[in-house]
C-alpha cells in the first residue's frame, strides 16, 4: 500500500486516476472542489479529501500540515494532474488569462514540488501530467498557445527535477497525453469526441505511477494513438 499525493483529483481524469490508485493505496487527493471526492470517501476510507487551492499564496502551511496530518508515513508518489485550459486566439489573451494558466499549469507544479520533496520516500515517484501539445514538433491548434506552452513548461520541469533528484533515489517522469474526453475538454472544444475516455486514461496514470518508476526517469512519454 502506497501513500499518494494527487493535485486536481476533483473531476475528470484525476477523479477517475484517484478511484483506481484507491483500491489499495492511501489516495491525499486535492482539489478546489471536493463535493466529488467526499462522496467517494464515504465508501472508500483510503481516499483523503483535501480542499486546496494550489494557486493560494498559503499553500506551503496548509499543504504541508496536510500531508504531516494524513500522510504520517511519509509520501511514496505525487501524481501532479492539475490543469487550466483557455481556448483564445494568441491576440485575444489578456495577461491575466495567460497567468491564470502557467499559476495551474507550471508553477503549481514547482510548488507542491518544493513543499512534498522533505516528505518524500525512498524510491519515490513524481508523475507531471501534460499534454501533446506541449511536445515539440507534435500537431498544434489554434487558441491554445498558453496552454501548450505551460505544458512544454511542464516537460521541462520534469526533466530537470529528475536529474537533481536522481542521486535521493526519487524518479520524476511526464506523461503528455492527447485528447482525453473529459469536462475540461467539453468545455473548451465543445462538441469534440476524444477516442479515450477519462476512466481509461485514469486506470493507465494509476498503473504508471505504481510501477514504472522502475523503468524510467527524466523521461516524457507521449501517450497518443494519432501521429505526431
Amino acid at each position: 500500500m502506497k501513500n499518494i499525493l494527487l493535485c486536481g483529483s476533483g473531476r475528470g481524469i484525476g477523479l477517475e486516476t484517484c478511484k483506481a490508485l484507491a483500491e489499495s493505496n492511501i489516495v491525499l487527493a486535492l482539489s478546489r472542489n471536493i463535493k466529488s471526492l467526499e462522496k467517494l470517501s464515504q465508501e472508500n476510507a483510503n481516499i483523503i479529501p483535501s480542499a486546496i487551492d494550489l494557486t493560494d499564496a498559503n499553500l506551503a502551511t496548509s499543504l504541508a500540515a496536510q500531508i504531516e496530518n494524513k500522510l504520517t508515513n511519509g509520501i511514496d508518489i505525487i501524481i501532479y494532474n492539475a490543469g487550466h485550459l483557455i481556448n483564445k486566439p494568441f491576440l485575444s489573451l489578456s495577461k491575466d488569462e495567460i497567468l491564470s494558466m502557467y499559476e495551474t499549469n507550471v508553477i503549481g507544479a514547482f510548488e507542491v514540488a518544493k513543499i512534498a520533496k522533505p516528505y518524500l520516500n525512498k524510491n519515490a515517484h513524481v508523475v507531471f501530467i501534460s499534454s501533446m501539445g506541449g511536445v515539440q514538433g507534435s500537431s498544434k491548434f489554434p487558441g491554445l498557445s498558453a496552454y501548450s506552452s505551460s505544458k512544454a513548461a511542464l516537460i521541462g520541469l520534469g526533466e530537470c527535477l529528475a536529474e537533481e533528484w536522481k542521486e535521493d533515489k526519487i524518479a520524476v517522469n511526464t506523461l503528455a497525453l492527447g485528447a482525453v474526453q473529459t469536462e475540461m475538454l467539453e468545455e473548451a472544444f465543445p462538441g469534440y469526441q476524444a477516442p479515450i475516455n477519462a476512466i481509461e486514461m485514469g486506470a493507465y496514470i494509476a498503473e504508471f505511477a505504481l510501477t514504472a518508476n522502475k523503468f524510467y526517469s527524466g523521461k516524457t512519454l507521449q501517450v497518443a494513438n494519432s501521429t505526431p
